[in-house]
């Protein structure tokens, strides 16, 4: 039985200050390793690189919440679009960095996340237009038992009603001084309970983490993802969540989410860290043994962990053939690794996918 079926979900700014002695205290040491990370990140020379790489590990990790699993082996090879290869968990995966790019380019256009955005967000992610909830019948469940855990509002008009509420305390500054970081735990939160989708309402949620803290200047790329966190501390996630339902716990939840960016800033910066390292000692082996190298070629494979002909041609600007050389050369001396799917030749990073697909995990 749904054990809040006379509780009903209220319109922000929320009536009660959440902002507790203790989650005041645990703001600034977040606040610091998210400039940290800002100021780390724009060292890259180019940003596709982190957002490619760190982008797919946050989709890949987001998706694992719901039990979309894919290895990064396959979720790799997805990335190079070869017919004869085909995974329907690495698709959905590559849906999300889709939907991700898609909501980046729209808050750098017009520094807002609007109902607009989060729809189209959302249509990218799940590749149909179905909008809002119109229908009736949505539930939560426990997947072991079957009992439903939370109804969320099923009036298509309260849903409508609940999301240009959102909508208005994201983007105006008026309805609320909390820290920007409470304020994206409270939009989480209230996201989620409105579940306003059939399907995508997680993924795209925690799409919204990451734009408003780039709506709000304390990140400037994508790429500080809370998916690993939250998939390596799941149950309380989910408790944590139905408990401010239950009885309004705000601590727990405030402490647990900021905990999760200061963490996950952390070891961001520690990845983009060995990726600077990396990329360092294959540029110095580059330059000093093959002459055509440039930092485009360098770029690409630090890009694509796993490159092809084509994204050589399109980076670079060089024919098939030459491209075709530059990569069967660098995969005789040992600098990438050749492999076939059917037809189509791909190179991998191997130094660079051993890094990506063994990244620590910290637990809450």
């Amino acid at each position: 039985m749904d054990r809040n079926s006379n509780w009903k979900l209220g319109e922000l700014p929320l009536n009660v200050n959440v902002e507790t002695t203790a989650v005041l205290k645990s703001l600034p040491s977040a606040h610091a390793a998210l400039a940290e990370l800002k100021g780390i990140a724009s060292t890259i020379p180019n940003q596709n690189i982190l957002i490619n790489t760190l982008g797919l590990q946050e989709a890949k990790d987001s998706s694992a919440i719901e039990n979309i699993i894919t290895t990064h082996d396959d979720l790799y090879k997805s990335g190079l679009n070869f017919e004869s290869f085909k995974s329907f968990e690495a698709k959905e995966v590559q849906n999300y960095i889709s939907a991700l790019k898609k909501g980046f380019g729209l808050i750098q256009r017009n520094g807002l996340i609007t109902n607009s955005a989060i729809l189209e967000i959302q249509e990218e992610l799940e590749g149909n237009n179905a909008g809002f909830r119109k229908l009736p019948g949505t539930a939560l469940k426990n997947a072991s038992t079957g009992e439903t855990i939370y109804t969320p509002p099923q009036d298509s008009n309260e849903i409508g009603r609940l999301m240009s509420n959102l909508e208005k305390f994201i983007n105006d500054p008026s309805m609320s001084d909390y820290d920007p970081l409470v304020k994206m735990a409270i939009i989480h939160y209230q996201f989620e309970s409105i579940h306003p989708f059939y399907d995508g309402n997680g993924r795209t949620g925690r799409i919204i983490n990451i734009l408003y803290l780039i709506k709000e200047k304390l990140q400037t790329l994508p790429i500080l993802y809370l998916s690993s966190y939250i998939t390596q501390n799941k149950s309380d996630y989910y408790r944590l969540l139905q408990q401010l339902r239950d009885d309004e716990n705000w601590n727990e939840w405030l402490l647990y989410m900021i905990r999760g960016i200061e963490r996950t800033s952390r070891e961001t910066i520690e990845l983009i860290l060995q990726i600077k390292e990396l990329m360092q000692d294959f540029k110095h082996r580059l330059r000093d043994n093959y002459k055509f190298y440039n930092q485009d070629l360098l770029n690409n494979l630090f890009k694509h962990p796993y490159t092809k002909i084509e994204f050589i041609v399109n980076d670079m600007g060089v024919s098939r053939l030459t491209a075709a050389n530059y990569l069967n050369k660098l995969a005789e001396d040992g600098l990438l690794k050749k492999e076939r799917i059917g037809a189509g030749n791909y190179y991998v990073n191997e130094p660079l996918f051993k890094l990506l697909s063994s990244r620590p995990h910290f637990q809450s």
